[in-house]
């Protein structure tokens, strides 16, 4: 990693491109979208005690975990990793060139998102964009019990440096969030999602915009359009 906000993972040549084209029976979807032919897109942690926001191994409650808060903190980072495209809206050829006009276009669309995700994983990025949606969801939260578990799982997936899934923050971010920790809300991680936003519309959505698994897709849609 060159710096604290550059990605610093690379993918293996020709590693983009997921995107094929196969002949199906007719009224198969192009992730949600009728078509004789199909655009096939897709081939708990340690968690610390509420005096110890920093994750260190050496706290002894880290064991301790009530099966209420498990279940709660089960849906947290797993509810972003099932995306059933079929209950989409229709994706269109120029929904699709809409995210090429900016990059609020492509992560405000369900099918973007889905499709920049996996430009991500071969990135190895991903926990980029799903840092930025648990936080899009804690947001929404109002049970302050629920904000308050989530908070602290997002800090422990995305934040705390023991994480395999840890973004990219710079110091004065972290030691805004650990400021923010002692009164957790649903603002807690406002500026580290900030970061991270930029963080991928500067570094990941210009090459995502430059690589085969877009142009494919697009390509894909104007065969289509051909036939």
């Amino acid at each position: 990693m060159g710096s604290e906000l550059e990605m610093g993972k690379r993918p293996p040549e020709n590693a983009g491109n997921t995107t094929q084209v196969q002949n199906t029976p007719p009224n198969t979807h192009i992730l949600g979208s009728v078509s004789t032919q199909t655009v096939d897109l897709f081939n708990p942690p340690s968690n610390a005690c509420c005096f110890c926001w920093c994750c260190c191994c050496s706290c002894s409650c880290l064991t301790v975990r009530s099966a209420k808060d498990k279940r709660i903190l089960m849906t947290v980072s797993e509810k972003q990793e099932d995306v059933d495209t079929n209950k989409m809206p229709q994706l269109t050829l120029e929904e699709v060139h809409a995210w090429g006009e900016s990059f609020e276009r492509l992560i405000k669309s369900a099918q973007g998102r889905v499709h920049f995700r996996q430009f991500l994983k071969t990135e190895f990025s991903e926990e980029n964009l799903m840092f930025w949606l648990n936080c899009e969801d804690l947001k929404k939260e109002t049970n302050k019990t629920m904000v308050e578990q989530t908070v602290k799982q997002i800090y422990e997936d995305y934040v705390s440096v023991l994480s395999p899934k840890e973004v990219s923050l710079d110091s004065r971010v972290r030691e805004v969030i650990n400021r923010n920790m002692l009164e957790p809300s649903s603002c807690t991680f406002d500026e580290a999602q900030q970061q991270i936003y930029t963080l991928m519309q500067r570094d990941s959505y210009p090459r995502y915009m430059n690589s085969s698994m877009y142009a494919d897709l697009i390509q894909s849609f104007e065969q289509l359009n051909e036939s």
